[in-house]
């Protein structure tokens, strides 16, 4: 269903407009360390600036757990947009209350004001309906742009649109549903899915959703172990979840049923440990379905790697969720590095599900060879598995 954007929007002058962002940036004690999801929000905050609507701009940062945590201040990425887009941003002292509606009251067109963390209330994440009154008491129109947050239902992404008139998306949830819709609904084809990750159950509902929709699904990282083992293979101590056994054998079944081209590793790198990747240890390159006890899987090998970039370079359309190593590590991840260098080659419309896969192409240099980087990994893996999500279902309907 298409929904409403800003840019469908008449006379925004003079309106208070209420910007859900994702501001959940790193920090090191005051300094943000990384302002990407800052940056990706620009589009939409100039926008409405220069149609002189007042704008205020609300967001979480970490995991206060309801209660006001000074270093989770909103305030020093309020510092940071001010110098970005060159102007004045006031900081409010909280997200309601009266002090925040006589702050907003005073905005002028043009000008922005950020509310403090909305986590620093319980309300926000048990998505009351009072507290997201409060919320919406502030506003004329509600804007969703925190795309790393719409798979939430909370007040500040979901309940807050029970209360305002209009809510539409922003510029950067527009672009983010483009690519990730485009790829699932009409991608051009071949279309190739590549799914890392260490967990077989958290990227289950992504599998079988994706072998709908593609013509080949690459699997890589520690859940590939688990399907290795379903298929009779020794992992040795790798990664493995006894409990999706049983998921891995039928979702092997359901890509056969299905025709689809299922790939999973040939050779692994491993490392002699029983505990945890150990850069520091011996290491080797074995056949998939024979790692010694005693070793762990820790990367695909150079055969494995070979026989995936070959399917990358014939490809059109490619989505990219999940490292296939232990990417963090340098001697880990030069598998990682080889799909991330061949998405860059490849000319295909690229799109990567935010997350690890995010940081891992920002690891290798590659970030500006990619088509579309996802800014919400959860909310993309949860679009690629074909959920609903509560904070886009909310908006207006075109």
């Amino acid at each position: 269903m298409a929904k409403k954007t800003i840019a469908d929007l008449q006379d925004l002058q003079g309106k208070r407009v209420f910007v859900r962002v994702d501001f959940n940036v790193p920090m090191d004690g005051e300094t943000i360390t990384d302002d990407i999801r800052i940056r990706e929000s620009l589009p939409t905050i100039k926008y409405l600036v220069e149609k002189g609507a007042r704008v205020i701009l609300a967001s979480h940062l970490g995991r206060p757990k309801g209660k006001v945590v000074p270093s989770m201040s909103l305030a020093p990425a309020a510092k940071r947009l001010g110098e970005l887009i060159g102007k004045d941003v006031k900081m409010a002292p909280d997200c309601v209350g009266p002090e925040v509606e006589q702050m907003v009251a005073a905005l002028q067109p043009g000008e922005v004001l950020m509310l403090e963390n909305v986590r620093f209330h319980p309300e926000e994440e048990k998505n009351d309906p009072e507290f997201a009154k409060k919320l919406a008491a502030l506003a004329d129109i509600f804007v969703q742009d925190a795309f790393g947050s719409v798979h939430r239902a909370h007040a500040s992404t979901e309940g807050i649109t029970h209360f305002v008139p209009v809510s539409v998306a922003g510029f950067l949830v527009e672009k983010e549903l483009k690519y990730l819709g485009e790829a699932l609904a009409n991608p051009v084809r071949p279309f190739v899915a590549i799914l890392g990750g260490s967990k077989v159950s958290t990227k289950i509902g992504v599998i079988s959703n994706l072998l709908k929709q593609v013509d080949v699904l690459l699997l890589g990282g520690g859940m590939t172990y688990t399907f290795i083992k379903a298929q009779g293979g020794s992992i040795g101590s790798s990664l493995f979840e006894p409990e999706t056994l049983e998921v891995a054998k039928q979702t092997l079944e359901e890509a056969k049923a299905l025709g689809k081209k299922l790939l999973l590793p040939v050779d692994n790198l491993v490392c002699q440990s029983t505990e945890k990747p150990d850069p520091n240890v011996p290491r080797m390159v074995v056949e998939s379905h024979a790692i010694p006890d005693g070793w762990m899987g820790v990367d695909i090998g150079p055969k494995t790697a070979e026989l995936y970039v070959n399917e990358i370079k014939q490809a059109k359309t490619i989505v990219w969720n999940g490292p296939v190593g232990v990417f963090e590590i340098d001697e880990f991840a030069g598998g990682s590095k080889a799909i991330a260098q061949a998405l860059a080659d490849s000319g295909a419309v690229t799109v990567i599900g935010g997350g690890d896969s995010a940081a891992a192409v920002k690891k290798f240099g590659l970030a500006d060879k990619m088509t579309h980087i996802s800014t919400g990994g959860g909310a993309s893996l949860e679009f690629l598995e074909g959920k609903k999500l509560p904070g886009i279902e909310a908006l207006n309907d075109k």
